[in-house]
């Protein structure tokens, strides 16, 4: 059975209170990243580019047939996959409610809002846009 929310969202947060400084927090970020499957061939074309990113960035969300909301992502840049990991972890394999009620800010309370770059700031927002949409949409 997969962890709730919550915990899964507090188990993220102890995990990089693990790290004193930002280079081994990204260095867990890409390690996260690499770990992640990646999506098949036949998501990996421009009808499913996720648009508002620097780096390319494929994304899409199904409905399971036990009412849950799937996602699927993958990135051509180390950090972006990290983030894409993070925010699967928390978000895909929910229903659309846990989705549209589960706000991004544990993201700040590991510290990302401050030590990503504006690019990679505004990819990340529109990574989260696209899952909450989505959420809303298959609902």
């Amino acid at each position: 059975m997969k962890k709730s929310i919550l915990i899964e969202i507090n188990e993220i947060i102890e995990e990089f209170s693990f790290f004193d400084d930002w280079a081994d927090k990204y260095q867990h970020l890409i390690d996260l990243g690499r770990k992640l499957p990646l999506i098949p061939a036949e998501y990996q074309k421009d009808a499913y580019k996720l648009t508002g990113c620097q780096s390319t960035v494929f994304f899409v969300a199904k409905k399971t047939d036990e009412n849950m909301i799937e996602f699927k992502a993958q990135s051509d840049a180390a950090i972006v996959q990290g983030l894409i990991a993070l925010i699967l972890r928390v978000y895909s394999g929910r229903t659309s409610n846990e989705i549209l009620n589960t706000s991004p800010d544990f993201l700040k309370q590991i510290g990302l809002d401050t030590h990503l770059s504006p690019t990679r700031k505004n990819g990340l927002g529109a990574m989260i846009s696209k899952i909450k949409s989505s959420a809303a949409e298959l609902n």
